[in-house]
């Protein structure tokens, strides 16, 4: 049987590049609009390329927020994506004032101008030795603003750009990734697909 993954729609996502990367692995795409929907979803993806403020006000809107925080507190097997990521984190500099999903307690940074900014395009990926998904690689990149540091009870990977950053974590069956996974390659489906194996098996 295909298993089905719920993609929430944040107003301002990549969905049209995720559900083509989905369905390569045999996992269906559906829409996720109601909160009720992502309790029992065996898998939960929070995608993103737009605004930090944009994005939040959609998922509070459409009452998403609590049910996310709760998903990834319990270790539910949940992908963010890019600006996915960022959701998960208290504030950002993009958006004073802003309130994120809070899950990680942390202020999402601004690259300097030491560099180009945003960050388009392939970069290096150096996970640690307790990642169990993320393995040495290169990956797509779109990113004006950047995780800091690898949060408390985390595993993390690290990419030089302007500085040293987070370029994605994991913890138990969630994986937030500030770069394309769906966009890099066979690295990328590779790495997806060892996610979709693990959340198949919890």
């Amino acid at each position: 049987m295909t298993t089905r993954a719920l993609v929430v729609n944040t107003g301002a996502a990549n969905t049209a590049s995720v559900f083509a990367c989905l369905r390569r692995l045999d996992v269906e795409p559906v829409l996720a609009e109601r909160a009720d929907e992502l309790e029992s979803a065996r898998i939960v993806v929070l995608p993103g390329v737009g605004a930090f403020e944009s994005a939040m006000t959609r998922i509070r809107e459409a009452g998403l927020a609590e049910a996310l925080v709760r998903r990834i507190d319990s270790g539910a097997p949940t992908l963010a994506i890019c600006l996915g990521l960022q959701l998960l984190c208290a504030a950002s500099e993009e958006s004073e004032g802003v309130a994120g999903l809070g899950v990680l307690p942390t202020t999402i940074r601004r690259f300097d101008a030491s560099m180009p900014v945003p960050q388009l395009g392939w970069n290096q990926i150096e996970p640690s030795d307790e990642c169990a998904l993320l393995q040495p690689g290169w990956a797509v990149f779109a990113n004006s603003y950047y995780l800091p540091e690898v949060p408390s009870g985390w595993s993390g990977a690290f990419t030089d750009y302007a500085t040293r950053f987070v370029s994605a974590i994991e913890r138990d069956g969630v994986l937030a990734c500030q770069f394309h996974p769906e966009l890099s390659g066979d690295w990328g489906q590779e790495l997806l697909s060892r996610f979709i194996q693990r959340a198949k098996s919890a």
